[in-house]
């Protein structure tokens, strides 16, 4: 402190004695910030014309076929596992043809496995289904961002939230945003057929559903997962980007869309994938947790991987994922199951501190959490009720909302 205050002095002296230094020095400093500004202006206006090209600028020779990456003499280079097949134009399964693996049963590991694991084992080989409600015409015309967002039948009230705020389909900054929910059918044991009739009912009214015919359990989440990425390769590939998120989020799509500008501009959309990246996890062995996995299942640390409240990636990654996830066993933690397609697609999710899938104070019950000021700089906060969602957007879409100060978590 002692030297800092020394230097301090002999500068003010010098430049009391040098006024004519002084006055070049302020010259230099107001030059140089009309630079930076002018240097904005122009990222700015960059990222609004990105539109007039887009597919070339954010894909590159990327955007194609994943039969046709699959045959790119770089696609073993770029950790692409080859599916075996080509890609069929339209969802080709017509039936449930699923039994169960018996060989499992005389194993002893699956004797000693809890019991509550059983079907998943004895099924984890199933992966595709038929579908229900389809909508292939989402991804038609100049689509950039595709909103893709996981839900169960009997949520409603969520899917309505979403549909009012943030997964409303607009055009922000020239970029134009679609939005699908994904759903599996009515647990066993519900009013299966009245369930299923109101939901046909909510697709004729909106068109944006994605429904495939296993049933929805916490499990069967990664079913979602694979065969998402099968549905988007078939009818997606032209589309750049990708945001994955739960019905019981808020998302800031404009703070979105900036995002995905700034990676454009920095040549960073090829390996894109960014969100709440969880490093050195390990199992949950407490029985009485919804993520408790046995150490039959699983018995070594995660590799990373991303909170599934809300992350976005490039369409090149989605495409490779699809691909190595068919050589991947189903895991029955679809987030963990992701982190290990993408680490043997050797990918490290990026963290972005703009996507809070705990909360903005993890794990604590406080006013901070629901600050619109907090939201208002964010991307994804996790989680919310439809009516929290409802009224944390109007607030932070308000005009008149003053967050002078800045606030870093």
């Amino acid at each position: 402190m002692y030297y800092s205050l020394r230097s301090a002095c002999t500068m003010t002296l010098f430049l009391r004695k040098k006024k004519n230094v002084r006055t070049a020095v302020s010259l230099t400093l107001v030059f140089a910030t009309i630079l930076m500004l002018h240097k904005l202006i122009r990222v700015d206006t960059n990222f609004k014309d990105t539109k007039v090209d887009v597919k070339r600028k954010w894909c590159g020779p990327t955007c194609k076929s994943i039969k046709a990456v699959e045959n790119s003499s770089q696609s073993h280079g770029n950790g692409l596992v080859p599916v075996g097949k080509p890609m069929p134009t339209k969802w080709d399964v017509k039936s449930i043809n699923c039994h169960e693996n018996s060989t499992m049963k005389t194993q002893a590991w699956f004797r000693h496995l809890n019991p509550r694991f059983h079907e998943f084992v004895l099924h984890r080989h199933c992966r595709y289904f038929p579908m229900l409600l389809n909508h292939p015409e989402k991804c038609s015309g100049d689509v950039d961002v595709l909103l893709v967002v996981k839900s169960v039948i009997e949520e409603h009230d969520r899917r309505e939230a979403v549909r009012q705020t943030w997964g409303k389909e607009q055009e922000i900054q020239g970029l134009k945003i679609k939005t699908l929910f994904l759903l599996g059918t009515p647990a066993t044991g519900k009013d299966t057929r009245n369930l299923q009739a109101l939901v046909q009912y909510e697709d004729r009214t909106y068109g944006d559903i994605l429904q495939w015919d296993f049933i929805d359990t916490f499990f069967n989440l990664t079913l979602k997962e694979v065969n998402f990425l099968r549905w988007f390769n078939i009818y997606c590939s032209g589309v750049p980007f990708v945001f994955k998120g739960d019905d019981d989020v808020f998302v800031h799509t404009k703070n979105l869309v900036e995002l995905i500008g700034f990676r454009v501009e920095e040549n960073k959309v090829e390996n894109l994938i960014v969100g709440d990246t969880i490093l050195e996890a390990k199992p949950i062995r407490n029985r009485q947790s919804k993520y408790f996995i046995p150490k039959e299942l699983y018995d070594k640390r995660y590799p990373p991987y991303l909170g599934g409240g809300g992350f976005l990636m490039s369409s090149q990654v989605a495409r490779r994922l699809f691909a190595v996830s068919e050589s991947v066993e189903l895991y029955p933690i679809d987030d963990v199951f992701l982190g290990m397609c993408l680490q043997k697609l050797k990918i490290v999710p990026e963290l972005h501190l703009a996507f809070r899938t705990f909360g903005i104070i993890k794990r604590k019950v406080t006013r901070l959490n629901r600050e619109p000021c907090f939201f208002r700089n964010l991307i994804v906060v996790h989680k919310l009720v439809p009516q929290e969602l409802l009224k944390m957007w109007k607030l932070v879409k308000n005009e008149d909302l003053n967050c002078a100060r800045q606030v870093v978590i």
